[in-house]
């Protein structure tokens, strides 16, 4: 099983490239991928005071959570864990699979019962659409109503919007004023110089990066003044100063680390990727108090919320599982038992 092509790690979900055959290869791929196995979660929890349910609703359920392998998606997908061994279930951990169609899959084929998901992805990646839907709730609509036939269950989005934004450090911010991506467009026109960005690779080059971008808000920035780089370097630079404009992901933890500015998308020109758990339907109609145990956790999910978690996790180097329980035992939708 270790020789099929197995994806490689990245720490940032598979988007919008996508497509029919791809989740075909790797619903075939899937047990090579991570989903041969799983563990037993072991926290001794009970529901806190604002978990919003009554008893333990789940006593005598076994769930399997799942979620892809980076940051952000590993604490999500403990804390959907923790949240439901407090409600009584027992739970089989197989978070963390490679790429994002694997975790996908467990889910659709009943593998895992349940994961956190973004309603872009699901939208574009999944169910192949081309042209994002620009209001976040009509976006999750949609995704919710077409996933229906694919056996998933979309329960209600959350503020936690993980998606592209253009950032600066707090010298620039000052110095050149700007507050969203038409004051970039403004100033490229007024100032060409002055507008540089540090963008990774495929930002470079994807219509719904760089180029859409600067077509959708008439920005004229000349090829001089693109530095193309790794995700990560991307902070560090744009940290530094060596660019004006760093391409970001709005729920980085870096991006409160290093004091960057997030520049508003005023035009909605990049996607929604809220997040929102999609949950296998026949899992759900065998236990549908996951909807209620889940509820109140994914309504306080938001940006600042995700960047901090992200924080302790990828800055300070704390466990995706602790940082996960300890937030859900801080707003008092568990306690220990």
């Amino acid at each position: 099983m270790r020789n099929h092509p197995c994806p490689a790690p990245r720490r940032r979900p598979e988007r919008r490239r996508g497509s029919r055959l791809l989740l075909v290869l790797f619903a075939t791929l899937l047990s090579a991928c991570g989903l041969v196995s799983g563990s037993a979660m072991s926290d001794t929890v009970l529901p806190g005071p604002k978990a919003g349910y009554q008893g333990r609703p789940l006593t005598g359920a076994q769930l399997t959570v799942t979620s892809k392998e980076f940051t952000e998606q590993i604490v999500l997908g403990q804390m959907m864990g923790i949240v439901f061994e407090a409600a009584g279930a027992k739970v089989i951990d197989k978070t963390s699979i490679q790429g994002s169609i694997g975790a996908r899959e467990a889910v659709k084929s009943g593998t895992a019962d349940a994961a956190y998901e973004y309603t872009g992805t699901g939208w574009i990646t999944y169910l192949g659409h081309t042209k994002p839907i620009v209001d976040p709730r009509k976006q999750w609509e949609a995704v919710r109503a077409e996933d229906r036939k694919n056996g998933i269950v979309w329960l209600p989005a959350s503020r936690l919007n993980n998606t592209y934004a253009l950032a600066l450090n707090s010298a620039n911010y000052k110095k050149l004023a700007v507050r969203d991506l038409s004051d970039v467009a403004a100033l490229s026109h007024k100032n060409p110089g002055a507008v540089t960005m540090c963008v990774e690779n495929e930002f470079a080059t994807r219509n719904d990066g760089l180029p859409g971008m600067a077509r959708a808000y008439g920005m004229n920035v000349p090829s001089a003044n693109i530095r193309k780089m790794t995700g990560g370097v991307v902070y560090t630079e744009t940290e530094k100063g060596t660019c004006a404009f760093g391409e970001v992901f709005t729920t980085d933890g870096r991006i409160k680390a290093m004091h960057l500015h997030v520049l508003a998308d005023d035009k909605h020109f990049f996607p929604n990727y809220n997040v929102a758990p999609e949950i296998n339907a026949e899992a759900l109609k065998k236990y549908p108090a996951m909807a209620e145990v889940l509820a109140p956790v994914t309504k306080a999910l938001d940006n600042t919320v995700a960047q901090e978690l992200n924080r302790k996790v990828d800055v300070d180097g704390e466990d995706p599982h602790e940082v996960a329980k300890n937030w859900l035992i801080q707003e008092g939708f568990i306690k220990e038992g």
